[in-house]
């Protein structure tokens, strides 16, 4: 980790949650043990890619939680996540992709999107991430790490979770993030502007068409 510059706190290809390892592992297991819950709805049985040359969000906050839902067969499973949330963000150049097998066919089909890379950037109100694992050049200005998560108040806990306000949460004013590379499985948000819009259906090798 690179010291402070400027009031903000640059860091170098970071993993699910932006702190060290053992307090990263500490917020989801407090977050299990107190049933905090992610995405306010049901998650499906597949995660998704997400590759964006950038994104800048503003009143950022960061919480552990579980996102749950069932698999491709129809049973109830959880996912350890750390639910990233913004109350304004940016993206430029984004990339979503997902993979649904078709066993039948012996082959797969690879869901790709496209948006914000034609000089327009993509915008969000609201939004919340719940990413199972990401990697990106970080830089945060004006953290505070190891705050309740009730005690942000812009954009604050998920609606409709039942994540602990008195758990571990980490905050900033803004949140800087480049050659951002990550899985999730859930994404919410109240406003979501994609401007040139790409939506293609790929067969076959997925290596071939996802996002990363």
């Amino acid at each position: 980790m690179e010291s402070q510059v400027r009031g903000g706190t640059r860091w170098k290809r970071f993993a699910v949650v932006m702190v060290p390892g053992v307090a990263a592992t500490a917020a989801i297991g407090m977050a299990l043990a107190q049933g905090a819950l992610a995405a306010s709805f049901s998650v499906s049985g597949q995660s998704f890619k997400v590759r964006a040359d950038k994104l800048v969000g503003h009143d950022f906050v960061q919480y552990g939680g579980v996102a749950e839902g069932t698999d491709l067969e129809g049973r109830k499973t959880v996912h350890p996540v750390a639910v990233s949330g913004f109350k304004t963000a940016e993206i430029t150049a984004m990339c979503q992709s997902v993979v649904t097998p078709l066993p039948l066919l012996n082959t797969s089909v690879t869901l790709v999107l496209n948006a914000g890379d034609k000089g327009t950037d993509i915008t969000a109100e609201n939004l919340y991430l719940d990413v199972e694992s990401l990697d990106a050049d970080a830089e945060f200005e004006n953290m505070n790490i190891g705050v309740a998560a009730g005690a942000n108040k812009s954009p604050g806990v998920q609606k409709g979770t039942t994540a602990n306000a008195n758990g571990f949460a980490q905050e900033a004013e803004t949140a800087t993030l480049t050659n951002v590379k990550q899985t999730a499985w859930a994404t919410t948000a109240g406003t979501f502007r994609l401007p040139d819009l790409n939506l293609r259906l790929k067969v076959g090798d997925p290596k071939k068409y996802e996002c990363y």
